[in-house]
Parts: C-alpha cells; structure tokens; sequence
C-alpha cells in the first residue's frame, strides 16, 4: 500500500476513515467556492477587462480540476478500491500543462492590451470576489493541510500548498483592484497580473516536480513487486 493511502502511526483505522472522509468533504466545500470563484473572476474580468482577474479565475479553474482528482482519489481510498494512478497521474499532468498554458494567454492578452492601449476598469464584483477568496482560502489550506498530514494523504497535503497560494495571490489582486478602484491606477493590473502569473508558474513547476517524482515512486513499486 502506498504512503498516501496510509494512515500515520497512532491513528487508528477508524479515526484514519473518519478524517478522510471529513477531508472529502473539505474537498466538496473547495469544489463549490472554486467553481463561484473561477466563474465570478473570468465573468469580471471579462467586463472590466482585467488581466488579473482572468488570470485569478484562470487558476481558480484549473485548481478546480485538481480539486475535482483529489476527491476521485479520496472517494477510491474510503471504497477500499485500488487507485487507478496510470489514470491519475495523466489527470495531474493534464493539470501542470493547463497552469503552464495560462501563461502565454495572459501575457499575450497582456502584449495586445498594451499595445492597444486598453486600460482595465475597476471592478467591484472583482473586488468582492478577492474578499471571500481572502476569507474562505485559509480555512481550506488549515483544513486540508491538518487531514493531509495526519492521514498521510499525499493529493490533499498538495491541494493544500495549491490553496495556500491561491490565498496569497486573492491577497494581490484584492490589494490591486482597490487601489485602482480608489485611485484609478489602471497600470497596478498589470503588476498583479505579472505577481500571479510568478505564482502560477510556480504552481506549475511544482505540479510538475511533484507528477514525476510520483510517477517514479510507482515504477519502483512496480518493479519490486515483480
């Protein structure tokens, strides 16, 4: 049996069960704010013609995906099934490409914008969108990184690290779009679009890091088990 599908020394089966299945509920409340934010930030974004905003809702819909793996996972794990990981790991690198495309459509929409001379508007939808993320994002990082480390549970310790940074760019775009709000400073967009995307690629990188170093763990199993 692999690590993350292990319960920790000290931890008994059933308290094992009982915190993964209050951890898939975690991942459901995850799944319904990340579906509002993801569709509330591009919607806004789309209006105000923030960069930012779509930027922020572009992750949030590719965090939803992860989301989305992690709960397959779980729901398998407390069945009693044997995870498929070859469907898995093509799930998560599905994830990494889509952060990593991210990329290159914000910053060419970024290019075009400049080069147009289109100046994003305020957006107080936008604004709202950023304060529930900043409010609701550290209950999920605790929750999800407490169940994680106790249950050994490998997927949701790294949904965790996902929501922590999504927290920390909803605090960016929060800090952007009120300042051009008050201020109208069109250009602070553009600085928290560069400040998300440092983060997305981060995010991917990891994603990345992390579907290989998984996917050798499993060749190793595999090949001790023949």
């Amino acid at each position: 049996m692999r690590k993350n599908e292990s319960a920790l020394s000290g931890i008994s089966p059933l308290s094992s069960v009982a915190l993964l299945r209050r951890g898939l509920w975690i991942e459901y409340a995850s799944l319904t704010w990340m579906t509002v934010e993801a569709l509330a930030s591009i919607y806004s974004g789309l209006l105000a013609w923030s960069f930012a905003l779509l930027a922020f809702g572009g992750d949030s819909f590719v965090e939803l995906l992860s989301s989305f793996v992690v709960v397959v996972h779980m729901r398998a794990i407390l069945r009693g099934n044997s995870h498929n990981h070859v469907e898995s790991g093509k799930a998560e690198w599905a994830t990494a490409l889509l952060l990593l495309s991210l990329l290159p459509v914000i910053g060419i929409g970024v290019g075009f914008s400049l080069l147009t001379g289109i100046r994003p508007e305020s957006s107080l939808l936008g604004i709202a969108v950023a304060v529930g993320a900043v409010l609701i994002m550290p209950i999920l990082w605790y929750q999800k990184k407490e169940i994680g480390a106790k249950t050994s549970c490998l997927p949701l310790t790294i949904d965790s690290a996902e929501s922590s940074t999504c927290l920390l760019m909803s605090l960016a775009l929060l800090i952007g779009l009120v300042v051009n709000y008050l201020f109208r400073v069109f250009w602070v967009d553009y600085l928290v679009t560069f400040v998300i995307l440092i983060f997305v690629a981060r995010e991917a990188s990891e994603a990345i890091r992390e579907v290989r170093m998984t996917g050798q763990t499993d060749a190793i199993s595999v090949g001790h088990s023949t």
